[in-house]
């Protein structure tokens, strides 16, 4: 489905048949327009001259760097290889190099990800984002029997990546599937703030009777916005902290990871003055940021929620002034704001008020510019 949507996007069809002929793996590829569920898509159709071999890992490195690939997609579909043999090692408690590579060692597993790899560098992608994988439900038949969706090398291979199963009780996300995911992409999240220059869509072999089985895929620029990523925000109400506390508590969480902190005069219960402590964080910080808020401050209850994040890019430029340097940060919209930090310590030193340093960068930062 990955490949057919590449195709789809503009990946040249026939560059891609060349390239998993030349892997001599007993696969004939070819694209095919077709339509689920009303939705134009292409299908990449994989036909295996052999029957289902099981190769090691190291049969199918030596396969890949024999054939004629991109030297990008070389590197690709070997360390997607790579992460898929560790993910079964751990499974089958097994060296990687004695793991025998079953439904991903034949060759239409093959010819998947070594056409992903080579559409990806067919249509110059040098960064690749994932949303969260509906894994789907049920179980799968495999050689290893009947097993639970996710399949155990699927779980193995997802965790830490965000997943979820919504739709047909069926696996909608393979081991091979996974493997690419977690291999090839920078991150997992929301949409990126990108200028859409083409959309692809792939097709599976099922047709569902709820939803269209097709993958998407999105190319483009980014604009320019340094992050539109999904943050953890953690709020508290805290009514009976000593107001120095408090402050040396907001002050520790910057250093553990905060983007944000805020605290807002609140009327609690009873008539009650309170703060609202409130953080924003990367999910990956919420731990840490968790454990910080109670043991340095009194509340014994947290609420934390996702939201999305959305920021302008910003660079810094260093001008000159009568008292010293000061970094300038600038967004891309033009709007311009002098280093808090920096002209602090250019008042502390020069004893000028902190007003006067602040207009003083303004005028350097203005006048450079023309």
């Amino acid at each position: 489905m990955l490949v057919g949507a590449l195709v789809d996007a503009g990946a040249d069809p026939e560059a891609i048949t060349a390239a998993i002929g030349s892997l001599d793996a007993g696969a004939v590829v070819s694209f095919e327009k077709v339509t689920r569920n009303g939705l134009a898509a292409t299908q990449y159709r994989v036909t295996v001259e052999e029957a289902r071999v099981h190769r090691h890992l190291g049969h199918i490195v030596k396969m890949i760097e024999k054939a004629h690939l991109p030297p990008r997609a070389k590197q690709n579909a070997i360390a997607v290889f790579r992460r898929l043999g560790e993910a079964e090692a751990q499974v089958h408690q097994m060296p990687i190099e004695k793991v025998h590579f079953h439904e991903v060692g034949a060759s239409d597993s093959i010819a998947d990800i070594v056409g992903a790899c080579v559409a990806f560098d067919l249509l110059d992608v040098d960064t690749i984002l994932c949303s969260p994988l509906n894994v789907g439900s049920g179980t799968v038949e495999t050689e290893h029997g009947v097993l639970p969706v996710p399949a155990p090398a699927t779980a193995k291979l997802l965790e830490g990546a965000p997943v979820y199963a919504r739709g047909p009780e069926v696996e909608l996300t393979t081991p091979t599937g996974a493997a690419v995911a977690v291999t090839l992409a920078k991150r997992f999240g929301v949409l990126p703030a990108m200028k859409v220059t083409r959309t692809g869509y792939g097709a599976g072999t099922r047709d569902f009777p709820t939803q269209a089985n097709v993958l998407r895929v999105m190319l483009g620029e980014l604009t320019g916005a340094e992050e539109a990523l999904t943050v953890c925000v953690l709020e508290a109400n805290i009514d009976d902290l000593n107001p120095q506390v408090l402050s040396y508590a907001t002050d520790r969480l910057w250093d553990f990871g905060a983007l944000d902190v805020s605290l807002e005069p609140i009327v609690m219960k009873k008539g009650r003055p309170g703060h609202l402590l409130r953080v924003i964080a990367k999910p990956e910080h919420r731990e840490a940021i968790v454990q910080l808020i109670f043991s340095e401050t009194s509340t014994i209850g947290l609420r934390f929620y996702s939201a999305e994040r959305r920021v302008q890019a910003r660079t810094l430029q260093e001008v000159e002034t009568q008292y010293g340097r000061v970094r300038v940060k600038v967004t891309n919209e033009g709007y311009f704001t002098p280093e808090y930090e920096d002209c602090r310590k250019l008042a502390l030193a020069s004893g000028v008020a902190l007003k006067h340093i602040i207009a003083e960068a303004n005028s350097a930062y203005l006048n450079q510019q023309k």
